[in-house]
């Protein structure tokens, strides 16, 4: 039996070491490569993260997790986060005051959100478009706090369907 020097059997053992540690923070973090592999390809390819098929909005999700996408309010492209648990389509006061939405005159409104109880205003959109969809006249709130522009259950319903395929939220108009 062949003996190893001390030094060539640690060296061996830190070798395996690093191995097993490469293998497991591959595994562990097999999400984010992946994440960042169909970032890589999305923009190799010049995929955007919203596209129209068809007629239809397709639109990949975020890294986040979420679903978002431009959107034409009075001409004024806005970021929107499409959530199927809002019940109306909400604009924060700054992106309302660019595009030229007006609160309606009267008292706010309390409405319950994820994050607790808030004041938003009512107000009304000329010209709501995303993609190939486009909604004239059509009700939104404006809020009164530090919120996300978000498409809300009243937008959604206005479809005649939408539905998420795998990473992709697909809107009919």
């Amino acid at each position: 039996m062949r003996r190893l020097p001390l030094g060539q059997t640690l060296k061996m053992i830190l070798a395996w070491l690093l191995i097993f540690a490469a293998l497991f923070a591959v595994f562990a973090l097999r999400d984010d490569f992946l994440a960042l592999g169909r970032r890589i390809l999305g923009d190799a390819t010049g995929a955007t993260a919203q596209e129209t098929k068809g007629g239809e909005l397709r639109i990949r999700r975020a890294e986040d997790g979420h679903f978002w996408v431009d959107a034409e309010i009075n001409g004024r492209t806005e970021r929107f986060l499409v959530d199927s648990g809002a019940t109306v389509t909400t604009l924060s006061r700054e992106a309302a005051e660019r595009a030229g939405v007006r609160p309606a005159r009267g008292f706010g409104v309390t409405v319950e959100t994820a994050n607790g109880p808030a004041m938003v205003d009512r107000g009304r959109i000329e010209r709501l478009r995303l993609g190939p969809i486009e909604r004239s006249d059509f009700p939104v709130h404006i809020s009164r706090g530090d919120f996300a522009n978000v498409i809300g259950m009243n937008f959604l319903s206005s479809l005649s369907g939408w539905g998420v395929e795998g990473q992709t939220l697909i809107l009919r108009p």
